[in-house]
């Protein structure tokens, strides 16, 4: 399996990363990256592009993958709806929709969040982009695109990219809240299942990862 991941340099994509690297079912990873990556592997390689809004001219190094794990993505504290609907939803239809074009074959899966809104017109400002991004890339001609929507992930522990506010809660959130709680290990085997698996639901909540990942 040949597999596309985005977002390596933040904590849910070094997560999958990790997963992919260690997962005998992955062969070739492409990393997609803005900036370069410290990771070092025999099955992995790095394609930098500055703006994932402008592919074009790296159709060669984006053809011949079956999936793609898009977990690339930015907190919507402090934005305006038009920064944060330009980096969450023009920036991920435009790359989604040149790997669609390069690999008609492809399974995508895009890491949302817990209670995106799929109507597209609530309250919650980051809900309703996320909501109408999820829309977007399932009318996209891949062979299935899925959409993830995790609650609280545990990282890895030799995971590097935590966020210092993140990390007291590692220990005691998934005690507490184990319902609402998924391992990146989960998320990680969940997206690779996409590929060898064919789950009826194309939007995933955390009791569907859980199953997905388990498959």
């Amino acid at each position: 399996m040949k597999v596309i991941i985005t977002g390596a340099t933040g904590m849910v994509g070094e997560g999958v990363l990790i997963e992919c690297l260690e997962n005998e079912m992955v062969t070739e990873i492409l990393m997609v990256n803005r900036k370069t990556s410290p990771v070092k592997h025999p099955k992995l390689k790095e394609l930098l592009i500055p703006d994932f809004m402008r592919p074009d001219g790296y159709e060669d190094d984006l053809t011949g993958y079956d999936a793609c794990f898009y977990c690339a993505g930015i907190s919507s504290v402090g934005m305006k709806e038009e920064k944060y609907t330009l980096i969450t939803y023009d920036t991920t239809i435009a790359f989604a929709a040149k790997l669609a074009s390069l690999n008609p074959d492809m399974v995508f899966s895009f890491v949302s969040g817990s209670h995106t809104d799929s109507t597209e017109n609530g309250r919650i400002m980051w809900a309703r982009v996320k909501g109408r991004t999820e829309n977007a890339l399932m009318k996209l001609p891949f062979k299935k695109a899925y959409n993830f929507r995790p609650g609280f992930m545990k990282p890895f522990k030799e995971q590097k990219n935590i966020k210092s506010f993140f990390k007291p809660l590692i220990a005691i959130f998934p005690v507490l809240f184990p319902k609402r709680s998924l391992t990146m290990k989960q998320v990680g085997q969940a997206m690779i299942n996409t590929v060898r698996k064919d789950y009826p639901k194309q939007i995933l909540e955390i009791e569907d990862i859980k199953a997905l990942a388990a498959l």
